[in-house]
């Protein structure tokens, strides 16, 4: 079989858990790039600007972090209300520590063109950050 016959997974979620571990063994704090304007993402989206959002998602700033081969997800507090967050890998633009923004790893947009997306389970479908939807507040207690 020649490579163009082998569908290969993205390297981008196995390479986002190295560095993130990399990052946080060294002390340092990871932050997310992430591109909102990709489906089914969902961020704070009055923290979104020029379509983009920087995430921190130190152990110490996130709760349940779960970073599977499709989605990254955590729960975190946004100007003191906690958010769940959904990152489709597709929407992960890079990884880098706070402290020296230069040693991280940025990756390649077309790199998920060619891979078929689908809805994130357990999610609702959620509009694109740039139209917000507006919804009633609401509180909930959490453990």
């Amino acid at each position: 079989m020649s490579e163009q016959e082998i569908a290969l997974n993205p390297a981008r979620p196995y390479l986002v858990r190295a560095i993130y571990e990399w990052i946080c063994d060294n002390q340092f704090t990871p932050h997310l790039l992430v591109d909102a304007t990709q489906p089914h993402t969902n961020v704070p989206v009055q923290f979104v600007k020029d379509g983009q959002i920087v995430l921190n998602i130190a152990p110490h700033a996130v709760h349940q972090l779960h970073m599977s081969n499709e989605a990254i997800t955590f729960s975190a507090r946004f100007g003191g209300v906690s958010q769940n967050i959904y990152v489709p890998l597709a929407a992960v633009m890079g990884i880098y520590p706070r402290e020296n923004g230069r040693q991280g790893l940025f990756f390649d947009p077309s790199e998920y063109d060619n891979v078929t997306e689908q809805a994130p389970e357990n999610q609702e479908s959620t509009p694109n950050p740039t139209t917000p939807e507006k919804k009633k507040p609401s509180l909930r207690i959490l453990d």
